[in-house]
């Protein structure tokens, strides 16, 4: 018997594959979030709210009864619950009385610089999006002006935040538009407001992949001039809006990571404590060291203000993961964070609907298993953002 086997072209199959799941994302994202109906913050009991604000929860409660800030909503047990938007407004009308300033605003003062937080690692899984996303979450929710920049052309970052590159970047708006070679346009452009407050976007999608294949070319025609200050130099046109920038950087050591890396005034390398992946890092430690000799040597100041390690999907039971930290923390000190970001279902299972930790309902997963992440997320990034304060010079 005679069988025929029908070869098909390898890019038809995949550009196949690529829109046939590019439309079930769609539909689920219309099932998720109708057409007429934009992605929006879940509101905060008085609990969150005020451990939020640093504030007692009784001293709310007063505030409210003295008429003094936004009124929360009630609920039918009595409960109050505060938006985002309550939360930043009762910010801005603490700090008036506040004991001394950034109590309750604890962004930039005069002679501040900008904080530009790259996150990377070129290996996949290390929670590097997982980690930016949350990091530039919670520090808006804390008061900062936060500026999230999606570099990855991959666009998981995006997606977070409600954006699904495949339909609603057809026209561009990613940073490439604003670090082009030809044209360029003013950063402003390609800003997005999101549905917190103070966390504004620039998202990505795979747009992004032309400044790998335009700087050669620029760079061969000279052109390029020094292309990797293009992200710093876009920067510059919003320095004063933003309190802080993470970067969601590329998996790959490509030019838009160079120009990131020349950006960043800080850098998180995220690592999986697994024995393949702190051998990855090791590669990847080796090359970018390399990368930035070029950079450096064509009169780039690489310096920073610090470069730390994010221990991401960490499991306190594992017993070779312990080991791994162990000897991680020996060999670097105090460069490794002191707080893990724990594996957890609950952060995956928030990552199916598009969501973060701090977006979904505690309701929706067991108490503990919520808890218990929510409060290993929350005391890393805080451990970033002390980090942030000193490098401003306060304590």
């Amino acid at each position: 018997m005679n069988r025929t086997f029908v070869h098909e072209d390898l890019n038809a199959v995949i550009r196949q594959h690529s829109e046939r799941l590019a439309n079930q994302l769609h539909s689920q994202r219309e099932s998720l979030f109708p057409p007429d109906a934009e992605k929006a913050m879940r509101k905060f009991t008085s609990g969150e709210a005020a451990a939020l604000l640093g504030v007692n929860d009784s001293y709310l409660r007063k505030l409210n009864l003295d008429g003094k800030g936004p009124s929360p909503e009630l609920t039918a047990g009595n409960r109050r619950l505060y938006s985002a938007q309550d939360i930043q407004a009762l910010r801005v009308l603490l700090e008036k009385t506040a004991r001394k300033p950034g109590d309750y605003v604890p962004g930039r003062r005069e002679g501040d610089h900008l904080q530009v937080i790259g996150v990377m690692n070129f290996k996949g899984g290390s929670g590097k999006t997982t980690t930016s996303a949350h990091l530039a979450q919670r520090l808006a929710l804390r008061g900062y002006r936060v500026l999230g920049i999606d570099l990855d052309p991959q666009a998981s970052f995006t997606a977070l935040h409600g954006v699904q590159p495949e339909l609603d970047l057809e026209d561009g708006g990613t940073l490439y538009d604003a670090i082009r070679y030809e044209d360029p346009e003013p950063i402003r452009q390609v800003i997005r407001k999101t549905y917190i407050p103070n966390l504004d976007l620039i998202p990505g999608n795979l747009e992004l992949m032309e400044f790998e294949h335009d700087t050669p070319r620029a760079l061969a025609q000279g052109n390029a001039g020094l292309f990797f200050f293009r992200v710093k130099e876009a920067l510059a046109q919003v320095d004063q809006d933003y309190d802080l920038v993470v970067i969601d950087c590329p998996p790959q050591l490509g030019f838009l990571t160079m120009s990131a890396l020349s950006a960043a005034t800080g850098v998180l390398v995220t690592i999986h404590p697994e024995m393949l992946d702190v051998m990855s890092m090791s590669q990847f430690l080796r090359m970018t060291a390399d990368l930035m000799d070029v950079i450096a040597e064509s009169g780039a100041d690489m310096s920073h203000d610090w470069m730390r390690y994010v221990l991401t999907r960490y499991e306190p039971q594992d017993a070779p993961q312990n080991r791994i930290v162990a000897f991680l923390r020996t060999m670097y000190g105090e460069a490794v964070l002191n707080s893990p970001m724990l594996k957890s279902t609950a952060i995956s299972d928030a990552g199916l609907t598009k969501q973060t930790l701090y977006e979904v309902e505690r309701s929706a997963f067991t108490r503990s298993t919520y808890d218990r992440a929510l409060e290993s997320l929350n005391t890393l990034n805080d451990e970033i953002a002390d980090l942030i304060q000193k490098t401003w010079g306060r304590p």
